[in-house]
């Protein structure tokens, strides 16, 4: 959608008695951010309206949300922060979806062992092609599937694993490790690394050269269910990239771990002593003796246009030094009808409400005096498709990234009432943990580091797109650990996100409703409004901490800011 048509649609929606905000007269400068939990509230149920048919990209869903953004940041006073002082930062998708496949099924020497599309592997494509297309591709088990110099550790030992379908161990070596083995200390402990994450491991299938990627899930390490996993559809979304970098994988994905075992049993193999031995760093890829695996899949894709929309308030001294608050607009689309017939995935809290927070942070901010530094809000687009609208934005900054202070992200805050702490993800990354210390104590509450650091949430939201260039980053989310609410202490704040990530993660059922208790969330936005104002009004720069895989990327462009 251009951008004039945009902007039509932003003054329609603003106009419309429907899905119009009052716009909220300036107050006197406070002496810290003060949100309004009516107003977040108002936005968020505007959002989840069926009108925006589950805010899914490329979807007429897509093209509302966009206008009714910009409408809001008008409203606000903000000014377009997009190239060529546009409201939105095109992004261009490629859409891909999976029919029901012809052929799925391993050749192994115990007989074909036929799968499930959807109970026993969950596989996507990012290949622009009619058909995703395995004819007998051998398979290989290759532990965690690390390449880590920096950590002397390889899986991979230099075999040959061009046109085979890898199977991967969920999270990385260090997971359950104990002291008397190899990887013990190396990736964090329980806590986990970038080699964890799926996405990784799906990149170092393409670099080895692979046709086929799949995850054993395990609800532990992978820190979600089957649910989760399942819940694209079959869909998948990648940034369009040129023809010299298309992937060599046909199909990436996952297999439970009932599939797995029943396959390598099959193979003559022990999958509990193979993940013991993934665990050494002499561990060497073990190929499945006799076991293919063969595919014909029928893929529908598409090329789309979906935004970033971005609005600032321009600093008044050092313009192109910016502070950036982000939130992720997208959700879901349009699924299965649930037990209420509810078919729109909106994402009330994940992350309408992020998004609202963002907003309202801007419309305190706009009550006061503009700052030395730029305030940039940004609503992504395709986080749920793999932090694409953040990355793309990553790659081609409309500010410079050596200049930008710090991004500031709200993904999932916790809607069960105040609480006496606030949770920090990823510990010991950079001083803007200090800076959360010392805020939350003026708020009369402590810092609790997250609860599971090994579900990797520090690599898991739009954030993460510029932290691995070296800026300094701070996400709130809600899941990340059991706050310790005023009512109820920590174990109410574990039934939160167990009925939560249990229920209603990615599904129908992440609705606002009368449940919710916003005080908590104020808290946390209160906290983060205030140090992305004392960021963007004073000239210092935040600093990654030492032992921080980003420190030495960012101390690349110690001279932009000199």
């Amino acid at each position: 959608m251009h951008t004039r048509s945009l902007l039509s649609l932003a003054l329609a929606l603003a106009a419309s008695p429907l899905l119009s905000t009052p716009t909220q007269a300036n107050s006197p400068t406070p002496p810290a951010i003060s949100v309004d939990a009516a107003r977040i509230a108002r936005d968020v149920t505007t959002l989840t309206q069926d009108v925006f048919e589950g805010r899914a990209p490329g979807t007429r869903g897509d093209d509302r949300t966009i206008g009714y953004l910009i409408a809001r940041m008008q409203d606000l006073g903000l000014e377009p922060a997009g190239p060529d002082g546009s409201w939105v930062q095109p992004v261009p998708l490629l859409h891909t979806a999976l029919g029901k496949a012809r052929t799925l099924s391993f050749a192994t020497p115990k007989g074909e062992l036929a799968v499930d599309q959807t109970k026993d592997i969950y596989v996507s494509t990012l290949r622009s092609e009619d058909s995703a297309v395995l004819a007998k591709a051998p398979v290989v088990f290759v532990g965690y599937g690390v390449d880590a110099p920096e950590r002397e550790w390889d899986d991979f030992k230099g075999m040959d694993l061009a046109g085979k379908v890898l199977v991967f161990l969920v999270n990385d070596p260090d997971f359950n490790a104990t002291p008397d083995m190899d990887p013990y200390g190396k990736f964090g402990g329980r806590t986990m690394t970038y080699y964890g994450r799926w996405r990784y491991k799906f990149e170092e299938a393409e670099r080895q050269g692979a046709v086929g990627a799949l995850v054993i899930h395990e609800t532990e390490g992978a820190g979600y269910g089957w649910n989760v996993v399942e819940s694209p559809g079959g869909e998948n979304f990648d940034v369009v990239k040129p023809a010299g970098e298309v992937t060599p994988l046909q199909l990436q994905g996952w297999m439970s771990g009932a599939t797995a075992q029943d396959l390598f049993t099959r193979a003559g193999l022990d999958l509990a002593a193979l993940q013991a031995q993934a665990r050494s760093k002499d561990f060497r890829p073990v190929p499945l003796e006799g076991v293919t695996f063969s595919a014909d899949v029928p893929v529908t894709h598409e090329e789309i246009t979906s935004h970033n929309v971005l609005g600032k308030i321009p600093g008044t001294s050092r313009p192109d030094e910016a502070v950036i608050y982000g939130a992720h607009w997208d959700a879901y689309g349009k699924g299965q009808p649930d037990e209420l017939g509810r078919i729109y995935r909106a994402g009330a809290n994940d992350d309408a409400l992020g998004v609202a927070a963002l907003l309202d942070i801007a419309r305190v901010m706009k009550a006061r005096p503009a700052p030395a530094r730029s305030v940039v809000f940004a609503a992504w687009t395709a986080e749920e498709r793999g932090l694409l609208g953040s990355e793309y934005y990553a790659a081609n900054p409309v500010l410079p990234l050596e200049k930008t202070v710090a991004n500031l992200a709200i993904d999932i805050l916790q809607t069960a009432g105040p609480a006496k702490d606030v949770i920090l993800v990823g510990e010991g990354q950079n001083t803007l943990e200090d800076d959360m210390a010392r805020v939350a104590a003026t708020q009369g509450r402590t810092v609790t580091p997250e609860g599971l650091p090994e579900r990797g949430l520090f690599y898991r939201a739009d954030h993460f797109s510029f932290a691995k260039r070296g800026v300094p980053v701070m996400l709130l989310m809600g899941i990340a650990g059991a706050a310790d609410l005023e009512t109820g202490g920590r174990e109410a704040g574990q039934a939160w996100i167990d009925t939560y990530t249990g229920d209603c993660y990615h599904q129908a059922c992440d609705a606002i409703g009368s449940d919710w208790d916003l005080a908590g969330a104020v808290q946390d936005i209160d906290l983060i409004g205030q140090i992305g104002w004392e960021l963007a009004s004073t000239p210092r720069w935040p600093q990654w901490k030492a032992g921080s895989e980003f420190k030495a990327r960012r101390e690349e462009s110690a001279a932009e800011r000199n």
